[in-house]
């Protein structure tokens, strides 16, 4: 089973590409947490685990990742372009 690691900078509109910001900035969002990205990613179809006292690597504030499980038949990139459309659905 592949876990693809999903990490809240990914979706940050305060980042750049550079800083880690995976996703266009018309679908990155301020602030996301790993508590959105989970149902974000539950409603997309697989499973959530959240890991709170994680660090990404480019940043310096602890805020977490998500596990995503069961995600074998899709890329990560389109995992991180379906959950960020889900999480501005959430937001608005």
């Amino acid at each position: 089973m592949v876990e693809n690691v999903i990490w809240p900078a990914y979706f940050d509109a305060d980042r750049t590409r550079s800083e880690g910001r995976r996703v266009p900035l018309d679908q990155a969002v301020t602030e996301p947490t790993v508590d959105e990205l989970a149902k974000a990613v539950q409603q997309v179809g697989y499973d959530a685990v959240i890991e709170r006292d994680k660090t990404y690597a480019r940043e310096y504030e602890q805020r977490g990742r998500v596990l995503v499980q069961g995600a074998d038949d899709a890329s990560k990139n389109d995992l991180v372009q379906a959950v960020a459309a889900y999480v501005n659905i959430l937001r608005d």
